[in-house]
């Protein structure tokens, strides 16, 4: 749906060039939940905003389902930008108009409905995001949660094919970024919506994305299937972001165990493994003892996983990792 070959933008500012995105490539499937994360400044609001155009790349090509959009004139743009749907940090919604007339706007704009058309297709997407009860009330008499779900519903007006989410949670407490975020994913799963949305919370990565870059800088330094990304961090950025995610210090060596005797293991498991009692098989078969140095219990999207950091003694230790790695799990061994 979107390819992204050598693009790259920079400013002019005050005699000077300042990259915001270096030249990069990236893929992004059809029916994809693709998220781009990266602190402040790391370019990921310019990648997001050149997929529309709304920033116009230095260079490079952007083909969007097949067609060359950096050859678009203004009208081949206009026509575009009506298959892209955008939400916004701080909703953007008019203040003078009323839910319904916030929704209506890109159907007036976009001029292929009538009054009564665009009357049905509100009260349909109101009805979808659980605020047709709510039509006739003012942006300033809702709360964020549900000016949120105005803006989603206004950026589904038109029936995109791409939907763009510009830090649609950061604005948001955690219960309510929690029923966005599901909204996110069922409108992805029933509509087959490809959704690219940023943020700086590895959070919001794991329970919507199905694939993950990681930005620094105006580089795209990691990038894959977002458990692999999660579980597995290759970049410092992006160990970076687990680690805050876990809540774990920056100065805190997590995976320094000098005190802890015996053979360090990392275990990751995915899906029905991880709720299998291999700890236990394994400990009874060689006669290992363990003691668990680090976990976590969790989901990725709709799939389970685990991660313990395991310290082993006593037994045939050798027999016991052969056992792991025999599993439906991966292993590491730290020391």
């Amino acid at each position: 749906m979107i390819e992204f070959h050598q693009v790259h933008k920079a400013y002019p500012v005050q005699g000077r060039t300042i990259t915001a995105l270096h030249p990069s490539d990236l893929r992004i499937e059809t029916g994809q939940v693709f998220g781009l994360i990266g602190h402040s400044g790391a370019g990921k609001s310019t990648l997001l905003r050149l997929i529309n155009r709304l920033e116009e790349p230095s260079g490079g090509r952007i083909v969007i389902d097949g067609e060359d959009i950096t050859a678009l004139d203004a009208q081949g743009l206009r026509r575009f930008r009506q298959q892209v749907g955008m939400i916004f940090q701080h909703f953007n919604l008019l203040a003078s108009k009323t839910v319904a007339a916030n929704v209506a706007l890109p159907l007036q704009l976009a001029g292929e409905l009538d009054r009564s058309q665009i009357a049905s297709r509100v009260n349909q997407l109101l009805q979808r995001v659980g605020l047709a009860e709510h039509a006739h009330k003012y942006p300033a008499q809702l709360s964020g949660g549900q000016k949120q779900r105005v803006g989603i519903a206004r950026a589904l007006a038109t029936e995109p094919k791409i939907l763009l989410c510009d830090e649609a949670t950061s604005a948001l407490d955690p219960q309510t970024t929690g029923q966005v975020l599901q909204l996110l994913a069922e409108i992805n799963r029933e509509l087959g919506l490809t959704i690219v949305l940023i943020t700086h919370e590895m959070d919001v990565i794991r329970r919507v994305c199905d694939q993950v870059a990681v930005m620094d800088a105006g580089v795209i330094v990691e990038q894959g299937p977002v458990a692999q990304v999660f579980l597995h961090p290759r970049h410092a950025t992006t160990q970076r972001f687990v680690r805050e995610s876990e809540h774990v210090d920056e100065g805190e060596q997590y995976d320094d165990f000098a005190h802890v005797s015996g053979r360090i293991l990392r275990l990751t498991f995915q899906g029905e493994a991880t709720y299998a009692p291999l700890l236990g098989t394994v400990a009874r078969e060689t006669g290992v003892d363990y003691s668990i140095l680090a976990g976590r219990i969790d989901r990725i999207k709709d799939n389970p996983y685990g991660q313990l950091t395991l310290a082993l003694t006593g037994g045939d230790i050798d027999a016991a990792l052969a056992r792991f790695q025999a599993a439906d799990v991966h292993l590491e061994v730290l020391r």
